[in-house]
């Protein structure tokens, strides 16, 4: 009989995204319903690119409702779908609007398990609240459409406030 001499370990990824730059036109009457300006359109799709041309496979994107977060999660999901990736598509997350670390981590603790790598847009400042209590790196401000990745020693979202977290990596359109 052959013993097994170590464990192997599941690994979840996680992404937090920053929506891309948006419009403070004064016509938009809600911040809910502000669209995505010039920069932000750009950002946007070069961002998912650069995460796809990182071979990070995205099983799901959850995402504020708010107008900005949601676009930004489209161009992420078209360019998987575009690149043959499946994927669950957008969930919207209402409570990821304007959100505090504990509705990041409610939502990461109602995930499914059978999602291996989830990508959450949100805004500032709970975003960057949230990436600075995941591991021992830390970040003054998460710029628009910036991504804090991490990898987590777990096997169920469930376990996800326990587990071991490592930071992975951190971009954004200008770096």
């Amino acid at each position: 009989m052959i013993k097994c001499l170590y464990k192997i370990n599941r690994m979840k990824q996680l992404l937090i995204i920053r929506h891309a730059k948006s419009s403070w036109e004064a016509s938009i009457p809600r911040d809910f319903d502000r669209p995505l300006n010039n920069r932000g359109l750009k950002d946007a799709p070069a961002m998912a690119k650069k995460i796809l041309d990182r071979k990070v496979a995205i099983d799901a994107f959850i995402s504020s409702t708010a107008k900005r977060a949601l676009t930004t999660a489209s161009f992420f999901y078209d360019q998987y779908k575009q690149n043959g990736h499946k994927t669950q598509g957008i969930i919207g997350v209402p409570e990821l609007y304007m959100a505090s670390p504990s509705a990041f981590e409610n939502t990461i603790l109602d995930t499914n398990d059978a999602l291996n790598t989830i990508a959450i847009f949100s805004h500032n400042p709970g975003i960057t609240e949230f990436a600075n209590t995941l591991t021992s790196t830390k970040i003054d401000e998460m710029p628009t459409c910036s991504v804090f990745a991490i990898k987590i020693e777990t096997d169920k979202w469930s376990d996800f406030l326990n587990a071991k977290k490592s930071f992975w990596f951190f971009d954004y359109p200008k770096m």
